[in-house]
């Protein structure tokens, strides 16, 4: 899975650079989500831009990132997410529990929200 790290102010940014996010890669997803907050980082967004599907295992991998983000007292939000991808968060309501965001500059300038 190709995941691109950069660092934007306080945030680090693990852009998925994979058009599915499915049972075939979210392992890997999830791996280096717990990775980075192992190692002090707990200020993370998860940039979408380029998943154009997801499925439950995909949802099941963010979801777990965004729980062990708050049992290292840090913090987990997406930003830039496709129709079909944002759908995917309507129907299955985490839109509720993920703070979504339009783009990856706005988490910097709003991400404390």
């Amino acid at each position: 899975m190709q995941i691109d790290v950069t660092k934007l102010q306080d945030w680090v940014v693990l852009r998925i650079g994979e058009a599915r996010l499915d049972a075939h890669n979210s392992n890997e997803l999830k791996d280096t989500i717990q990775k980075h907050l192992d190692k002090g980082d707990t200020r993370l967004v998860i940039d979408l831009s380029q998943v154009r599907f997801i499925d439950s295992s995909g949802l099941g991998a963010l979801l777990s990132g965004y729980k062990n983000a708050n049992l290292h007292q840090g913090k987990m939000v997406l930003a830039q997410l496709q129709p079909r991808v944002e759908s995917m968060f309507e129907l299955t309501r985490l839109n509720r529990v993920f703070d979504i965001f339009p783009a990856v500059e706005d988490v910097v300038h709003g991400g404390d929200a």
